[in-house]
């Protein structure tokens, strides 16, 4: 066999094992695949890469632990003992920072041992603290700042404490977040350290466990990362504008952008600039404010409101000799024709536009199928059983026996509804017996229209 054809396997085997994501389709393929010297050589490659991502695992839990005890030691256990600050202003600024100190204690002592799933078999029960904290984080910084303003005790004794050379330059600011940048860190390493992991492993399912544990914990903090934001774009977008509609927080809305485009009038004149505001719902059109007003030259006012719910998106061709594009706009109402010289520019609103008025239609699409799956349906005559089934008039009053016993029945009122078209009608001919009837007893058809 000639030296080319015998590095061909090699190469077909390196090619493959690179496609192979998972512990377990890697072990089926060593298993039946590949030949016995290479499948050694290749789980022993697997398990350098192994022992890489836990020694870095290991070396920046330490780094992250040391940075914890940095803010325990020598803020929340100072603090604590001086009275610097109140205990409702410590609990608000910290919260959670000392327990997950304590966790993280715990979880570093079992991975330098080398027993990484149950370090984190331990350690998942806790995540929640790393939730609360996530949760307060936004007013810790609020509290913190207020104290930084108004507290010069506490101001004097931040600027000593960060002073010392084991913050390395760090302030108290930057050591807060860490707990949440960590949780990222542990989904990754995580990741890498299943992949390379045998399936046989007793580690392999503990850990397993643990990567969908703190999945779901990184996924929770995003959503609150990116709730702050909405939060600071909308804020940001309400000082922007003045008048009493002008309102945009409500709840739920979310921001998307906002830009500059010129409206295209029907009668030929003049191209108006005017300043979109884009949410989740609405498209708002403002105007700047007279550059010489005394209060709002910086400001936009509100001119108005389009529910997107309402509206319809298109975008126009062949009318701007290639120099950006058009949009066109219906909405009940109105019929906005605008224009960009920016084609990257109209295209980014065009997606924008679309996809929100796409996803408020799906969502009242679903909306709808759940009141109507929750609607009580109406009683259908088709399942009461044919012996109970019987009509009552109302002009007589009289009651009618379906037995031999002469069972006693309740009235039935049925409500007669004027037809029309669109009512669906449905005849049902029901056979009424008299109670003091023979065998011979003469049959009455009676119609009833149930509607």
């Amino acid at each position: 066999m000639s030296a080319s054809s015998s590095q061909t396997p090699m190469k077909m085997l390196l090619t493959a094992s690179d496609q192979l994501c998972t512990p377990v389709a890697r072990e089926f393929w060593l298993k039946n695949m590949a030949g016995g010297s290479t499948v050694e050589q290749q789980r022993a490659r697997w398990e350098r890469k192994r022992i890489r991502t836990a020694k870095e695992l290991i070396e920046t839990e330490q780094r992250y632990f040391e940075q914890l005890e940095l803010v325990v030691v020598y803020f929340i256990e100072i603090l604590k003992a001086k009275g610097t600050l109140q205990p409702d202003i410590r609990d608000a600024i910290f919260c959670t920072f000392k327990a997950i100190h304590s966790v993280n204690r715990t979880l570093l002592s079992n991975l330098e041992n080398g027993k990484f799933g149950l370090a984190f078999n331990l350690f998942c029960p806790h995540l929640h603290l790393y939730i609360t904290y996530t949760d307060n984080l936004e007013e810790a910084v609020k509290v913190l700042q207020e104290q930084i303003r108004k507290n010069k005790q506490f101001i004097r004794f931040k600027k000593l404490q960060e002073s010392r050379p084991e913050f390395q330059g760090l302030k108290l600011e930057d050591l807060l977040p860490l707990p949440l940048k960590r949780v990222h860190q542990y989904k990754h390493l995580l990741r890498d350290l299943i992949e390379n992991t045998s399936p046989d492993s007793p580690e392999f399912q503990q850990l397993t466990n643990a990567v969908k544990a703190v999945s779901e914990v990184s996924r929770h903090i995003q959503d609150q990362a990116r709730s702050r934001e909405n939060h600071l774009q909308m804020l940001r977008v309400q000082k922007m504008l003045k008048g009493r509609w002008s309102k945009v927080l409500a709840p739920g809305r979310k921001y998307i952008r906002e830009g500059w485009l010129a409206i295209v009038p029907p009668k030929g004149e003049d191209l108006k600039h005017r300043m979109f505001f884009l949410f989740s719902d609405i498209l708002l059109m403002t105007k700047p404010c007279h550059p010489l007003h005394p209060v709002h030259s910086d400001k936009f006012a509100w001119q108005k409101t389009y529910p997107l719910i309402e509206g319809t998106v298109e975008k126009v061709f062949g009318h701007t000799k290639s120099q950006g594009g058009l949009i066109n706009l219906t909405f009940p109402e109105e019929k906005l024709l605008v224009m960009s010289n920016d084609q990257e520019d109209v295209n980014n609103w065009y997606r924008c536009l679309s996809a929100a008025i796409g996803q408020l239609r799906s969502h009242s699409v679903i909306k709808k199928r759940k009141d109507n799956l929750a609607r009580r349906p109406l009683r259908s005559v088709r399942n009461v059983a044919p012996e109970e089934t019987y009509l009552t008039p109302t002009q007589s009053g009289n009651k009618r026996s379906l037995n031999s016993d002469q069972q006693q029945v309740k009235d039935t009122n049925v409500t007669c509804l004027p037809l029309n078209e669109e009512t669906t009608v449905k005849r049902i001919r029901l056979e009424m017996r008299h109670e003091d009837a023979g065998p011979n007893t003469e049959h009455t058809d009676t119609n009833c229209t149930i509607l």
